[in-house]
């Protein structure tokens, strides 16, 4: 199948890796995009392209991997060119921002992707849900990729989104939640007593705030539109949705470590406290 890669950064340059792999033509739109992302397309062995029209002529399937917050507006793009194939968008998104996506992309299909790139087995899952999930599915069969419709929430769109968003919630919920418990103990003044507690009561905290310091700190800029769709979900719920609000706050105020791998826990407090 011809496929249309928006965009690849280090999670989409795995996914148009897979396809590729797998025998797939995948190309992206390479105008006006950096030197690092030209280097990750290149080493994914997906072809430049120069504009979004010239993609959409291309492609028999479009998968936009990129931040929560844009989701909306590049699946507008697209269906502005009048592009006629399968629109997979793989993204963080609430399921009613998935139900809007759908709205303006007819052939649809609701993604979201559980893990890191997926440059080794069994370490990333792209779950995918809508009438065309199964097509889609197919596509990334035997890859780095495993692919599977999800067969709750009536597998309708929104079913993926949803899962996406329980998931996260808890993982990088629970990321956000640490680190502000460790610099709201740093500026009460009792962080040796909170680590001494935790030393009794709770070993494993200690080195698990300072590795999700080091861990999250580079990427946290990517994560408070991802609290904020979780947050709706929430609401959608008739669920308490404030927590996830604070956690997309708290990511915010790491957005300066961006792509700093040297952070580590201290430069995380300091960047929470400023």
């Amino acid at each position: 199948m011809k496929v249309l890669l928006l965009h690849p950064g280090a999670m989409g340059a795995s996914i148009g890796a897979a396809l590729v792999g797998n025998g797939h033509d995948v190309a992206w739109i390479s105008a006006g995009r950096s030197d690092a992302t030209r280097a990750r397309a290149e080493s994914a062995g997906v072809v430049p392209l120069e504009t979004l029209a010239e993609g959409a002529a291309f492609a028999e399937l479009t998968i936009s991997v990129c931040p929560p917050e844009a989701a909306l507006d590049v699946a507008a793009e697209v269906a502005a060119t009048d592009f006629k194939g399968i629109y997979l968008d793989a993204n963080a998104v609430a399921p009613a921002t998935a139900e809007r996506i759908g709205a303006v992309c007819a052939r649809y299909v609701d993604g979201g992707i559980i893990g890191p790139p997926a440059w080794r087995e069994g370490a990333t899952r792209l779950y995918l849900a809508g009438d065309q999930g199964p097509t889609v599915a197919a596509l990334f069969a035997g890859s780095l990729v495993d692919a599977r419709v999800v067969s709750g929430g009536s597998g309708g769109v929104g079913a993926a989104s949803a899962l996406k968003m329980c998931y996260a919630a808890f993982t990088k919920g629970s990321s956000a939640l640490l680190l502000g418990v460790r610099a709201l103990a740093a500026a009460n003044g009792v962080s040796a007593d909170l680590l001494a507690e935790w030393e009794i009561s709770q070993p494993q905290l200690a080195a698990r705030s300072a590795a999700t310091a080091k861990s999250v700190s580079p990427k946290a800029w990517r994560f408070a539109g991802e609290m904020r769709e979780i947050a709706s979900t929430f609401a959608a719920a008739d669920l308490p949705d404030g927590f996830h609000g604070a956690a997309a706050v708290l990511y915010e105020r790491l957005a300066g470590l961006k792509d700093d791998a040297d952070a580590d826990l201290d430069a995380v407090l300091a960047a929470l406290l400023r």
